[in-house]
């Protein structure tokens, strides 16, 4: 059986799985990750894993917290919020990186937390980046977190496995930030939601460290769970470079004197000798295949306020936008290489920022600040006028100097612009690559360092639907149904979102009773659904059910109201951790949504179908005479919904760790 690395990473670090047994696109596990990151969110694990009933951490070398978010904000009650993280550390054992060490991707990374072929989870949307050392970074939701800290494991959902090739040689001035604005602008119709990317092709040799993580992080916005590298020469090369700096032990604020998450020289040889494990293997089936030549790829710019809309240099330099804001920080855009190429910039075209515009700096960690400053390039940036801000987070999340002000335009080397994100919903917001933003803080409007000619990118995409495989018979724990009969109600729309399902008006009323939120549901969707609705009827959606917020009643609410599961082509991810979480059945099957779809007439808002029985046993559903196979929903899955979700289950094997006294 051939396999992807995503699923070879994920068998690694299955907690409980049968000796020789093999993990698969679409399986449910129990995940033992290598690390557990959280930040400043950590004040708010704090309270989920005591509420739990845990005392004390299962592995204290497991979690990691590094502070990178609102470190400008020195007010009594934040520092005391630090403070408190701080000791909770002490008290635990668990490395902590206080503020201006460095965003908390980077420290990651910077301090060898994240090895080849482990798992690194974190509790935030771009631990993404960890791919790019052929690590499977993927986030976790708050509760995940405290769960991890409790026993050591969380559940996951192996993802489906987007192949991405990328082809031939980037031209010079082009970056890996120009890489993937254009995968995300060209390959912009969800080809890689909820997808883990692997990357590809005879191109990669030729991309940095920095650029890898760059591309990696941004696969983020592009849809995707994770973005993962292959392990090479080059991966080889920056282990190798991290070795004397990690034997240094520099990290302030740590518990011990030696680093015990690093890489040595034998690790670094063994895995280069054991690099055939950490590949997919020959013929390894992909949910989809993309490929892009990078010889195609110029620059260009994404938005005003959207990651998938992109426009060349050209194009852009001929509409003549001007800026009153420039940003080179992040987690995406603020490494070494970054720094370097938006300083060769103010040195080839001299002067300073021009006149209105304030263009910020700020380093992705002060070990990054202290090489560029080493080198030159920070002097240069900041005698040209560049606004220096401490190593972390900041503008990019909308927190503490240089936020974009009502009816400005910004250019940015962040990965996000959403529409406010950065400041007043009344501006607008480009992203770009470093020297690009350097250039045009320079020009005062948005321009590229030198010309570039307009031309397509080459790109191609073929589906390669993985080949079916035989769901076989699953186990059934005490207290999960091995079957479900109830009648299909169809929600015939794709992206139903949570304000659709449980009406955002509702959701910070926390008055509401069970019976009361079951009687809101969908009640921006249909207003005639509870009329339709019978207890025991089954939910049947479209692609990206449950999209928008993280609200967690847009699950909870529908258990509430019997409804014994959701179908849906495709999920939002959130909403489908906030399900099992919350001990609710939902799952994928978008075959039998499409016989739904074809065979369901004079579709209204909320549509009756036929009688349906779900075999959990034989992860079949069947109707109309026909059998349709879904994911199958292994223990792992089953006991969150036994349990009541994810919190009740982490508390029960609490409760059954500790010694039984007489």
């Amino acid at each position: 059986m051939t396999l992807t690395l995503v699923e070879k990473i994920a068998a690694r670090h299955a907690d409980g799985l049968a000796p020789g047994a093999v993990v698969h696109s679409g399986n449910f596990i129990s995940i033992r990750p290598r690390h557990v990151m959280t930040h400043d969110n950590t004040g708010a694990v704090i309270p989920k894993f005591k509420q739990i009933g845990a005392t004390r951490i299962a592995d204290p070398a497991q979690p990691v917290f590094a502070i990178d978010h609102d470190i400008q904000n020195v007010t009594p009650e934040n520092l005391g919020k630090y403070a408190k993280i701080q000791a909770f550390a002490r008290e635990h054992g668990v490395d902590y990186y206080p503020p201006g060490t460095g965003i908390s991707h980077q420290v990651m990374v910077e301090q060898g937390y994240v090895v080849p072929g482990a798992l690194v989870v974190g509790s935030d949307s771009h631990s993404n980046l960890y791919g790019a050392v052929a690590a499977l970074g993927t986030p976790v939701v708050r509760t995940d977190a405290a769960s991890i800290w409790a026993t050591g494991v969380t559940w996951w959902q192996v993802p489906p496995v987007a192949k991405v090739l990328l082809r031939g040689k980037l031209a010079d001035g082009v970056t890996g930030k120009d890489v993937i604005i254009a995968l995300c602008g060209v390959f912009n119709h969800d080809e890689v939601l909820n997808h883990a990317v692997e990357f590809l092709g005879d191109g990669i040799a030729a991309l940095s460290m920095d650029a890898r993580m760059t591309i990696a992080n941004m696969t983020t916005e592009w849809g995707a769970l994770a973005g993962i590298f292959p392990f090479d020469e080059t991966t080889v090369a920056y282990l190798n470079s991290r070795v004397p700096a990690l034997a240094s032990d520099r990290r302030p604020g740590t518990r011990g004197a030696t680093s015990r998450s690093g890489y040595t020289t034998a690790q670094v040889e063994q895995w280069w000798t054991d690099r055939a494990n950490l590949s997919a293997d020959a013929g390894a089936s992909y949910a989809i295949e993309l490929e892009l030549d990078l010889a195609t790829v110029v620059p260009h710019v994404s938005g005003p306020n959207e990651v998938k809309t992109m426009v060349s240099l050209p194009d852009m330099e001929a509409k003549h936008v001007a800026i009153q804001k420039a940003y080179l920080l992040s987690c995406v855009n603020a490494r070494v290489e970054d720094l370097r190429s938006a300083a060769a910039v103010v040195r080839a075209k001299g002067g300073r920022v021009a006149t209105g515009v304030e263009f910020y700096l700020a380093a992705a960690s002060a070990e990054v600040q202290a090489s560029a400053e080493s080198s030159g390039d920070w002097k240069t940036l900041v005698d040209a006028g560049a606004i220096a801000l401490p190593p972390g987070c900041g503008t990019c999340i909308g927190l503490g100097r240089g936020l974009v002000g009502k009816g400005e335009t910004a250019i940015s080397a962040t990965n996000r612009n959403f529409k406010g994100r950065m400041g007043d919903a009344d501006s607008q917001v480009y992203l770009a690559s470093p020297a690009v933003v350097a250039a045009s803080a320079l020009a005062g409007f948005i321009c590229a360092p030198q010309k570039f000619a307009n031309r397509a990118a080459g790109t191609a995409i073929r589906s390669s639907p993985a080949s079916a495989r035989p769901a076989g018979v699953v186990e059934i724990i005490a207290g999960f149904p091995a079957s479900v009969r109830g009648r299909v109600l169809l929600l015939d729309k794709d992206n139903l979102n949570t304000d659709g399902i449980f009406a955002g008006k509702h959701t910070y009323n926390d008055n509401l009773t069970p019976e009361q939120m079951a009687a809101v549901t969908f009640e921006n969707f249909d207003p005639k659904f509870n009329a339709i609705y019978s207890v025991g009827d089954i939910v049947v959606g479209g692609l990206n059910f449950g999209t928008g917020s993280s609200r967690e009643q847009a699950a909870t609410a529908l258990k509430f109201k019997g409804i014994p599961c959701v179908i849906a082509s495709s999920f939002s991810e959130t909403y489908k951790r906030n399900a099992f979480n919350n001990g609710f059945v939902v799952f994928e099957c978008p075959e039998f949504v499409a016989h739904l779809r074809a065979t369901l007439k004079d579709r209204t808002p909320t549509t009756i179908g036929p009688a349906i029985t779900i075999e959990y046993r034989t992860s079949t559903i069947s109707a109309d005479g026909r059998s349709f196979a879904f994911p199958p929903l292994s223990p792992a899955a089953q006991e969150l919904i036994v349990a009541g979700g994810a919190e009740n289950l982490v508390a029960a094997r609490l409760r059954a760790s500790q010694p039984q006294h007489a």
